[in-house]
């Protein structure tokens, strides 16, 4: 099975079930799913960042400053989490990822509702081949030098400026 043929639930504004599509189907026609981001960081309190690879469906070789992915058909935002976190990174044994906060993202493209979480990853990261182009543990610091210079992925900073404004309450 190819990512595309991967079975989602198609969700409302409010975030319940209303169908099932195969992923290419809900991104062509812009369907509404759900998505989990999880800012991962080193034992230094370093952020997992990567450049995805060329062959991704939605937004080919952008930055990330979150790993994650779509929620399939009948899984739980956490089981989501941990699955993506695991695979992205290319670790086993992960603590169960910290959940934080949804929200609906939405563009002229794209709309799911996005869960996001946070984890401490103390492993050693072999990330995904098929999913990672390029990786390194940037701080806060050299995270916010990056933003203005790289093309990221517009969920995903939608989501670091969300995450940012509620660390600042």
């Amino acid at each position: 099975m190819t990512p595309s043929d991967e079975i989602l639930d198609v969700v409302d504004e409010h975030d319940e079930v209303i169908g099932q599509a195969p992923r290419g189907e809900a991104t062509a026609r812009r369907l509404r799913h759900r998505c989990v981001f999880i800012e991962a960081r080193d034992a230094s309190g370093r952020v997992f960042v990567h450049r995805r690879t060329a062959t991704k469906l939605v937004f080919p070789s952008h930055y990330d400053m979150f790993v994650g992915g779509v929620v399939g058909a009948g899984e739980s935002y956490d089981e989501a989490a941990l699955r993506e976190a695991e695979e992205e990174l290319g670790v086993v044994g992960l603590p169960r990822p910290e959940p934080l906060f949804r929200f609906l993202y939405s563009s002229a493209e794209h709309t799911w509702w996005s869960a996001v979480y946070q984890v401490r990853c103390e492993l050693p990261v072999e990330p995904q081949a098929e999913e990672v182009a390029w990786h390194a543990f940037l701080s806060d610091a050299e995270l916010e030098e990056r933003i203005p210079e790289w093309t990221w992925v517009p969920d995903g900073l939608e989501t670091y400026r969300r995450l940012r404004a509620l660390r600042s309450l």
